[in-house]
Protein backbone atom coordinates (compact mmCIF):
# COMPACT_ATOMS: atom_id res chain seq x y z
CA UNK A 1 0.00 0.00 0.00
CA UNK A 2 0.85 3.57 -0.28
CA UNK A 3 1.45 5.59 2.39
CA UNK A 4 -1.72 7.72 2.03
CA UNK A 5 -3.62 3.96 1.56
CA UNK A 6 -2.00 3.23 4.61
CA UNK A 7 -3.33 6.38 6.48
CA UNK A 8 -7.08 5.50 5.25
CA UNK A 9 -6.60 1.95 6.56
CA UNK A 10 -5.04 2.59 9.99
CA UNK A 11 -8.03 5.57 10.84
CA UNK A 12 -10.52 2.68 10.23
CA UNK A 13 -8.70 -0.20 11.54
CA UNK A 14 -7.73 1.43 15.09
CA UNK A 15 -10.72 4.12 15.01
CA UNK A 16 -8.48 6.88 14.86
CA UNK A 17 -6.99 10.33 14.12
CA UNK A 18 -4.31 10.29 16.73
CA UNK A 19 -0.42 9.97 16.06
CA UNK A 20 1.51 8.94 19.16
CA UNK A 21 5.11 11.41 18.72
CA UNK A 22 7.97 9.22 19.71
CA UNK A 23 10.34 11.87 21.37
CA UNK A 24 12.38 10.05 23.67
CA UNK A 25 14.50 12.36 26.55
CA UNK A 26 16.56 10.23 28.81
CA UNK A 27 15.79 13.07 31.59
CA UNK A 28 12.04 12.42 31.76
CA UNK A 29 12.43 8.42 31.50
CA UNK A 30 10.54 6.33 34.38
CA UNK A 31 13.20 5.76 37.78
CA UNK A 32 14.52 2.52 36.13
CA UNK A 33 15.34 4.17 32.65
CA UNK A 34 15.94 7.77 33.87
CA UNK A 35 19.40 8.94 32.62
CA UNK A 36 20.43 6.13 30.36
CA UNK A 37 20.82 6.83 26.71
CA UNK A 38 21.02 3.24 25.72
CA UNK A 39 17.22 2.78 26.95
CA UNK A 40 15.83 4.69 24.22
CA UNK A 41 14.88 1.72 22.38
CA UNK A 42 13.28 0.08 25.40
CA UNK A 43 11.20 2.76 26.61
CA UNK A 44 9.95 3.82 22.73
CA UNK A 45 9.50 0.06 22.48
CA UNK A 46 6.79 -0.04 25.85
CA UNK A 47 5.20 3.32 24.46
CA UNK A 48 4.71 1.13 21.21
CA UNK A 49 3.45 -1.87 22.07
CA UNK A 50 0.99 -0.11 23.92
CA UNK A 51 -0.68 1.79 21.60
CA UNK A 52 -0.59 0.43 18.57
CA UNK A 53 -4.15 -0.31 18.40
CA UNK A 54 -4.90 3.13 19.27
CA UNK A 55 -3.41 4.88 16.70
CA UNK A 56 -3.65 6.50 13.00
CA UNK A 57 0.52 6.68 12.69
CA UNK A 58 3.59 6.80 14.88
CA UNK A 59 5.95 10.03 14.39
CA UNK A 60 9.66 9.40 15.72
CA UNK A 61 11.56 12.81 16.04
CA UNK A 62 14.87 11.91 14.88
CA UNK A 63 16.69 14.68 16.79
CA UNK A 64 16.05 13.03 19.76
CA UNK A 65 17.93 9.75 19.01
CA UNK A 66 20.49 11.80 17.44
CA UNK A 67 21.44 13.70 20.08
CA UNK A 68 22.10 10.46 21.93
CA UNK A 69 24.06 8.86 19.08
CA UNK A 70 21.08 6.13 19.23
CA UNK A 71 20.26 6.04 15.49
CA UNK A 72 21.02 2.33 15.68
CA UNK A 73 18.25 2.41 17.87
CA UNK A 74 15.87 4.21 16.09
CA UNK A 75 17.11 1.52 13.33
CA UNK A 76 15.66 -1.39 15.83
CA UNK A 77 12.72 0.43 16.79
CA UNK A 78 11.67 1.26 13.18
CA UNK A 79 11.96 -2.61 12.65
CA UNK A 80 10.37 -3.10 15.91
CA UNK A 81 7.57 -1.19 14.54
CA UNK A 82 7.40 -2.96 10.41
CA UNK A 83 6.97 -6.35 13.14
CA UNK A 84 4.87 -5.14 15.70
CA UNK A 85 2.64 -3.06 14.20
CA UNK A 86 2.61 -3.38 10.55
CA UNK A 87 -0.65 -1.84 9.61
CA UNK A 88 0.66 1.68 11.30
CA UNK A 89 2.39 4.06 8.95
CA UNK A 90 5.53 5.45 10.30
CA UNK A 91 6.24 9.22 9.98
CA UNK A 92 9.88 9.96 10.20
CA UNK A 93 9.85 13.94 11.82
CA UNK A 94 13.14 15.36 10.29
CA UNK A 95 11.78 18.93 8.74
CA UNK A 96 14.50 18.52 6.41
CA UNK A 97 15.02 21.12 3.87
CA UNK A 98 18.09 21.14 1.07
CA UNK A 99 18.65 20.88 -2.58
CA UNK A 100 20.48 18.95 -5.12
CA UNK A 101 22.25 15.43 -4.26
CA UNK A 102 22.13 16.57 -0.70
CA UNK A 103 18.45 16.07 -0.50
CA UNK A 104 18.80 12.87 -2.19
CA UNK A 105 20.88 11.83 0.45
CA UNK A 106 18.13 12.72 2.93
CA UNK A 107 15.89 10.88 1.30
CA UNK A 108 17.77 7.94 0.89
CA UNK A 109 18.25 8.41 4.80
CA UNK A 110 14.58 8.59 5.46
CA UNK A 111 13.01 6.28 2.90
CA UNK A 112 15.97 3.40 2.69
CA UNK A 113 18.29 3.45 5.96
CA UNK A 114 15.33 3.82 8.04
CA UNK A 115 12.53 2.54 5.83
CA UNK A 116 9.50 5.08 7.50
CA UNK A 117 6.70 5.30 5.00
CA UNK A 118 6.29 9.38 5.13
CA UNK A 119 8.90 12.30 6.16
CA UNK A 120 8.83 16.03 7.36
CA UNK A 121 10.20 18.70 5.24
CA UNK A 122 10.38 22.42 5.23
CA UNK A 123 9.59 24.13 1.79
CA UNK A 124 11.49 26.73 2.13
CA UNK A 125 14.34 26.20 -0.54
CA UNK A 126 11.51 25.35 -3.28
CA UNK A 127 10.31 22.38 -5.31
CA UNK A 128 14.14 20.79 -6.06
CA UNK A 129 14.19 20.69 -2.29
CA UNK A 130 11.15 18.51 -1.96
CA UNK A 131 11.28 16.52 -5.19
CA UNK A 132 13.90 14.02 -4.66
CA UNK A 133 11.43 12.54 -1.93
CA UNK A 134 8.74 12.06 -4.59
CA UNK A 135 10.92 10.39 -6.55
CA UNK A 136 10.39 7.00 -3.64
CA UNK A 137 6.78 5.44 -5.20
CA UNK A 138 3.92 5.43 -2.69
CA UNK A 139 5.38 7.63 0.13
CA UNK A 140 4.18 11.02 1.71
CA UNK A 141 6.04 13.87 2.40
CA UNK A 142 4.54 16.36 4.81
CA UNK A 143 5.65 20.08 4.31
CA UNK A 144 5.59 22.56 7.07
CA UNK A 145 3.01 25.03 6.63
CA UNK A 146 1.21 26.72 9.61
CA UNK A 147 3.27 25.49 12.44
CA UNK A 148 2.10 25.23 16.37
CA UNK A 149 4.99 27.61 18.02
CA UNK A 150 4.72 31.42 18.11
CA UNK A 151 7.84 32.16 15.98
CA UNK A 152 6.00 30.84 12.91
CA UNK A 153 4.32 34.45 12.36
CA UNK A 154 7.68 35.77 12.02
CA UNK A 155 7.19 34.09 8.09
CA UNK A 156 4.43 32.22 8.00
CA UNK A 157 2.18 35.10 8.28
CA UNK A 158 3.50 37.13 6.13
CA UNK A 159 1.90 38.77 2.36
CA UNK A 160 4.16 37.82 -0.91
CA UNK A 161 3.90 40.73 -2.34
CA UNK A 162 4.60 39.31 -5.80
CA UNK A 163 2.33 36.84 -5.93
CA UNK A 164 -0.96 36.91 -7.37
CA UNK A 165 -4.05 37.63 -4.66
CA UNK A 166 -0.74 38.72 -2.42
CA UNK A 167 -1.28 35.32 0.08
CA UNK A 168 0.26 34.57 3.24
CA UNK A 169 3.22 32.51 2.67
CA UNK A 170 1.30 29.07 4.44
CA UNK A 171 -1.60 29.97 2.21
CA UNK A 172 0.72 30.22 -1.08
CA UNK A 173 2.20 26.92 0.67
CA UNK A 174 -1.21 24.94 0.90
CA UNK A 175 -1.76 26.44 -2.53
CA UNK A 176 1.19 24.72 -4.02
CA UNK A 177 0.98 21.55 -2.17
CA UNK A 178 -2.22 21.03 -3.23
CA UNK A 179 -1.90 21.94 -6.87
CA UNK A 180 1.52 21.71 -9.19
CA UNK A 181 3.57 20.53 -6.26
CA UNK A 182 1.70 17.28 -5.77
CA UNK A 183 2.92 15.15 -8.49
CA UNK A 184 1.96 11.88 -7.63
CA UNK A 185 -0.58 12.69 -4.70
CA UNK A 186 2.05 12.43 -2.37
CA UNK A 187 2.08 15.62 -0.64
CA UNK A 188 0.25 16.16 3.14
CA UNK A 189 0.83 19.59 4.97
CA UNK A 190 2.00 20.65 8.53
CA UNK A 191 -0.78 22.87 10.81
CA UNK A 192 -0.54 23.53 14.36
CA UNK A 193 -3.55 22.79 16.40
CA UNK A 194 -2.46 25.98 18.19
CA UNK A 195 -4.30 27.63 15.31
CA UNK A 196 -7.32 26.51 14.37
CA UNK A 197 -8.59 29.25 12.54
CA UNK A 198 -5.47 28.89 10.25
CA UNK A 199 -6.56 24.88 9.89
CA UNK A 200 -9.65 25.77 8.33
CA UNK A 201 -8.19 28.31 6.20
CA UNK A 202 -5.33 25.46 4.76
CA UNK A 203 -8.16 22.97 4.61
CA UNK A 204 -10.03 25.23 2.35
CA UNK A 205 -6.86 26.20 0.38
CA UNK A 206 -6.11 22.28 0.34
CA UNK A 207 -9.23 19.96 0.80
CA UNK A 208 -7.75 16.83 -0.57
CA UNK A 209 -4.29 16.82 1.42
CA UNK A 210 -3.83 14.91 4.57
CA UNK A 211 -3.07 17.18 7.89
CA UNK A 212 -0.25 15.99 10.56
CA UNK A 213 -1.53 18.73 13.26
CA UNK A 214 0.56 18.58 16.28
CA UNK A 215 0.46 20.59 19.22
CA UNK A 216 -2.43 18.67 21.03
CA UNK A 217 -2.16 17.76 24.37
CA UNK A 218 1.36 19.73 26.44
CA UNK A 219 1.10 22.19 23.88
CA UNK A 220 -2.72 23.17 24.63
CA UNK A 221 -4.34 22.50 21.69
CA UNK A 222 -8.00 22.36 20.89
CA UNK A 223 -8.84 19.16 20.27
CA UNK A 224 -12.15 19.69 19.18
CA UNK A 225 -11.88 22.91 17.50
CA UNK A 226 -8.83 20.92 15.59
CA UNK A 227 -11.02 18.10 14.32
CA UNK A 228 -13.98 20.82 13.52
CA UNK A 229 -11.28 22.49 11.35
CA UNK A 230 -9.29 20.15 9.24
CA UNK A 231 -11.70 16.53 9.57
CA UNK A 232 -13.05 15.72 6.09
CA UNK A 233 -14.58 12.41 4.85
CA UNK A 234 -11.54 11.88 2.09
CA UNK A 235 -8.96 13.53 3.90
CA UNK A 236 -7.22 12.35 6.68
CA UNK A 237 -5.47 14.21 9.91
CA UNK A 238 -2.96 13.36 11.91
CA UNK A 239 -3.49 14.44 15.48
CA UNK A 240 -0.18 14.18 17.14
CA UNK A 241 0.36 14.20 21.10
CA UNK A 242 4.00 13.46 22.39
CA UNK A 243 5.15 14.33 25.38
CA UNK A 244 1.41 14.08 27.31
CA UNK A 245 1.38 10.45 26.25
CA UNK A 246 4.86 9.59 26.59
CA UNK A 247 5.20 10.58 30.21
CA UNK A 248 1.44 10.06 31.36
CA UNK A 249 3.51 8.74 34.49
CA UNK A 250 7.02 8.48 35.73
CA UNK A 251 6.44 5.43 37.26
CA UNK A 252 6.99 1.21 36.38
CA UNK A 253 3.30 1.62 34.66
CA UNK A 254 4.48 4.49 32.12
CA UNK A 255 3.68 2.26 29.20
CA UNK A 256 0.12 1.57 30.57
CA UNK A 257 -0.10 5.37 31.64
CA UNK A 258 0.67 5.78 27.92
CA UNK A 259 -1.81 3.68 26.84
CA UNK A 260 -5.01 5.64 29.03
CA UNK A 261 -3.65 8.61 27.70
CA UNK A 262 -3.76 7.76 24.15
CA UNK A 263 -7.32 6.17 24.74
CA UNK A 264 -8.54 9.17 26.53
CA UNK A 265 -7.23 11.52 23.28
CA UNK A 266 -8.44 9.11 21.05
CA UNK A 267 -11.85 9.08 22.39
CA UNK A 268 -11.54 13.18 22.57
CA UNK A 269 -10.89 13.77 19.24
CA UNK A 270 -13.68 10.95 17.83
CA UNK A 271 -16.32 12.59 19.76
CA UNK A 272 -15.29 15.68 18.51
CA UNK A 273 -15.67 13.60 14.82
CA UNK A 274 -19.32 13.04 15.96
CA UNK A 275 -20.45 16.32 17.52
CA UNK A 276 -19.03 17.77 14.39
Amino acid sequence: MTFMQMLQAAQQRNGSMLCVGLDPDPARFPAALKGDPSRIFDFCARIVDATADLVIAFKPQIAYFAAHGAELQLDRLMRHMRSAAPHVPVILDAKRGDIGSTAEQYAKEAFERYGADAVTLSPFMGFDSVQPYLKYEGKGAFLLCRTSNPGGDDLQNQRLAGVDGQPLLYEHIARLAQGPWNLNGQLGLVVGATYPAEIERVRQLAPTLPLLIPGVGAQGGDAAATVKAGWRTDAPIVVNSSRAILYASAGDDFADAARREAQRTREQLQAARAAG
